[in-house]
């Protein structure tokens, strides 16, 4: 994607359809006149006048407690500098994005216009009454350390500059990993540390907290090495002026056990890195570029342990780590501050959880077979889901014990019920199945590419490295779109219909033909349907020539399955194709099934959808929970559809005890862990938490999804193919692109996953 086009789809993202990242969400009914009554006058009087008695009610009665500003003055935002705060507004409401996503944590971003200290301060301490929390961004330093200084001392509520605090914490983290896996003790390692800014300052103050020496850490910034005869030196900055006047970068890393880059890219030499201690530590965090590029740090030192800002490396320091999770322990007990206790606290539960096992869902996510500590995990990955559920609760343990918790947490087992809970409302499957396709990205083909949406989403799946797009139909008119998008990539463009592709025609039909022969197709039939879009499409995918493809955006699902049943067919041992929609739920991923396919299945054909769909959800790193659902509970009625449920369960519990799967048994039951486990405490899904439903026929499972889909606006992922020998999937009629980009993704696991499959038979 060339610069414009860059620009133009970062600033419709922002722009459309609603501008901005964040907005705000009733939680509460507010339908009835009663309603309204209780949320305004005269009915709001009463919590008024209760928090007006005792202060802390506003915990009790007011959003305050799951409330964060972050607040920024714009003075130093991101690489862009002083661009004041009207200009910083977007990157406060991202960083309001992530504290939601990651935690659950709402925010009101405020961007504060002056850059003198004392009304920055006297502001934020004006309207602290309406947090729990301040998290304070992009301020430029010296300023910031006052800011965060004073705050931290005035407000009785937990205040961090994460620019700071962040990186500080993460990469704590990883250098205890790092030198436990490099043998070496904190009391003696040398630490060199391009860049002496706020963040760079903070990870020194956090090293030293570990045990490191002042002594030994060596600090340079633009100018040179900080040493006691630089007169424009910040007093926090001569804390750590232990260099030599005249010292240059290359003579300090000589000897040097550990590298912390906070500065600029490609500063740092092959030769400067030959000339560190054995088993060097490297930390080149600039963005995007580092101080010396991954590959060939890897390839200049064999011994060395690195990590980077970046996520297409190993041992990624990124703050996202770090401060949902810190704010979410601190606000649950409802902590004065964030203190340097509950900083290393944090540190500590992350360096543990890179030494624990890895869940299958992180494995899948980032391709790998297992990740296990070692020098390319040493800190956990952003998608780990139990992050929530280790740092959170180390931080508000950490605040209990060291006396700045004002509501101590009791059951700590509930509490982490709590927090995996919180995890249920946003989309990390997605962002999960992305990060797994890229992992090995795959040929995909766009049978409809001559439509602008379609080849947006290509552009999309090429420039996200999620597939490797080859694109059919009209090549005049993809030409046209592709500049119109500023998709510059040089990518496999072919036109069934054109004589350029005859041969490749020809050679496909004669294969379909004989493949068909005996089933009433002729060779002159084969060769008048090769000249179709899908069934190119799907003989590309056949012959080799492509790995997956994806078709449907402009045609009825039943025209466009039509030539895959007849070209493709199902995978070895199968006997029934299926489809299961992924439905972002505000309860995590939600599987249903059948949603395209089978009108009305037996009792046997459920069975098998039910085992299709459980490897697809495992697929996806999780363990499945499958409700047979049904307007009757356990033999309520006798009715044929209901019946047939039941009769589909008996299979399953006989033939495949260990899956769990139980039924029939009517939705809400289903999905009301507290009602099920109150009349149905015998069944398999008791004190389970169900994540798909097998409907009995095709009209159930079709109108729920499309029900949640555009009622409550869930996003869906499918309809997922099931049962077929190659990786094809079908769009939903219209779909948008980004529903496009999703089944893209799939389109692509499936394949890694077929191939696998076949590399484990051919052994």
């Amino acid at each position: 994607m060339n610069k414009y086009s860059k620009r133009r789809e970062a600033l419709l993202y922002h722009a459309k359809p609603t501008p901005g990242k964040i907005k705000i969400v009733p939680t509460k009914k507010y339908a009835t006149q009663r309603d309204l009554s209780l949320a305004y006058s005269p009915g709001v009087a009463e919590p008024c006048l209760e928090i007006a008695k005792d202060v802390n009610n506003v915990y009790k009665y007011t959003a305050k407690g799951n409330l964060v500003a972050v607040i920024s003055n714009g003075t130093a935002v991101l690489g862009l500098g002083d661009i004041g705060p009207e200009a910083s507004k977007p990157v406060m409401e991202g960083k309001a994005l992530l504290f939601k996503i990651f935690a659950d944590i709402d925010v009101f971003d405020i961007e504060v216009d002056t850059k003198d200290v004392d009304k920055f301060i006297e502001t934020v301490k004006n309207i602290a009454p309406t947090f729990g929390g301040i998290n304070l961004e992009d301020i430029k330093a010296p300023e910031s350390f006052e800011i965060e200084r004073r705050l931290v001392e005035e407000l009785n509520i937990p205040v961090m500059h994460d620019d700071q605090h962040g990186t500080a914490i993460i990469s704590s983290a990883a250098l205890l990993n790092a030198l436990e896996l490099a043998k070496k003790k904190t009391t003696e390692v040398k630490i060199v540390v391009s860049g002496a800014g706020s963040a760079a300052l903070a990870c020194a103050n956090l090293y030293i907290l570990l045990g490191v020496k002042p002594e030994n850490i060596v600090m340079f910034d633009k100018d040179g090495v900080l040493s006691p005869e630089r007169t424009d030196l910040s007093d926090l900055q001569r804390r750590y002026t232990h260099g030599k006047q005249g010292t240059t970068l290359a003579d300090a890393m000589v000897g040097a056990d550990v590298f912390l880059g906070l500065s600029a890219g490609n500063i740092l030499t092959p030769e400067m890195l030959l000339s560190m201690a054995k088993n060097p530590i490297v930390f080149a965090m600039a963005n995007p570029i580092p101080e010396i590029d991954y590959d060939l740090a890897v390839a200049t030192r064999k011994d060395i342990i690195m990590a980077t800002g970046r996520s297409d490396h190993p041992n990624q320091v990124n703050n996202v780590l770090g401060f949902p999770y810190i704010f979410r322990g601190a606000l649950d007990v409802r902590a004065t501050k964030i203190n340097e206790e509950m900083k290393m606290a944090a540190v500590h539960a992350l360096a543990e959880l890179a030494k624990e096992p890895v869940p299958e869902q992180v494995n899948i996510a980032y391709g790998e077979t297992r990740l296990n500590f070692g020098k390319d995990y040493i800190i956990p990955k952003p998608f780990d889901p139990r992050l929530i559920a280790v740092v959170a609760p180390a931080v508000a343990k950490a605040a209990m014990n060291s006396g700045v918790a004002l509501h101590p947490i009791t059951d700590w087992s509930k509490y982490e019920e709590e927090l995996l809970e919180r995890l249920g409302s946003d989309n990390k499957m997605v962002r999960l199945l992305s990060n797994r396709a890229k992992t090995d990205p795959k040929r995909v083909v766009f049978a409809e590419a001559d439509h602008l949406d379609v080849l947006k989403a290509a552009q999309i799946a090429y420039e996200e490295g999620i597939a490797k797009p080859i694109l059919l139909g009209n090549k005049e008119l993809i030409l046209e779109l592709k500049e119109e998008l500023g998709f510059e990539a040089d990518v496999p463009i072919f036109d069934p219909k054109t004589k350029e592709e005859d041969q490749r025609r020809m050679q496909y039909a004669d294969t379909y033909w004989k493949s068909r022969q005996r089933r009433g197709i002729s060779l002159l039939d084969a060769q008048k349907w090769m000249r179709e879009r899908n069934y190119f499409a799907a003989m590309m995918v056949n012959e080799g020539d492509a790995d997956a493809m994806v078709s449907g955006y402009s045609r009825s699902y039943p025209s466009t399955v039509k030539p895959l049943m007849q070209l493709i067919g199902k995978a070895p041992g199968i006997t029934l194709i299926a489809t299961t929609n992924m439905m972002m739920t505000n309860r995590g991923p939600m599987f249903l099934s059948d949603t395209a396919i089978n009108p009305n299945p037996t009792a046997d054909e459920l069975a098998k959808i039910a085992l299709m769909t459980a490897k697809t959800v495992r697929m996806f790193g999780m363990e499945p929970v499958i409700a047979m659902v049904s307007f009757s509970n356990f033999g309520s009625s006798s009715y044929e559809s209901a019946t047939k449920v039941r009769e589909a369960v008996a299979y399953l519990h006989k033939y495949y005890p260990d899956l769990i799967v139980d039924g029939e048994i009517q939705t809400d039951f289903a999905l009301n862990q507290e009602m099920l486990e109150k009349k149905f405490p015998f069944s398999k899904l008791a004190g389970k938490k169900v994540n798909t439903l097998v409907f009995p026929n095709l009209e159930a499972a079709n109108i729920n999804y499309k029900l949640l889909k555009e009622l409550y606006k869930v996003d869906s992922v499918g309809p997922i193919m099931l049962g077929m020998e190659k990786a094809v999937h079908i769009f939903q009629l219209g779909a948008s692109v980004e529903e496009m980009v999703n089944m893209v993704a799939v389109a692509v696991v499936d394949a890694q996953e077929k191939e696998k499959r076949k590399k484990a038979t051919t052994k």
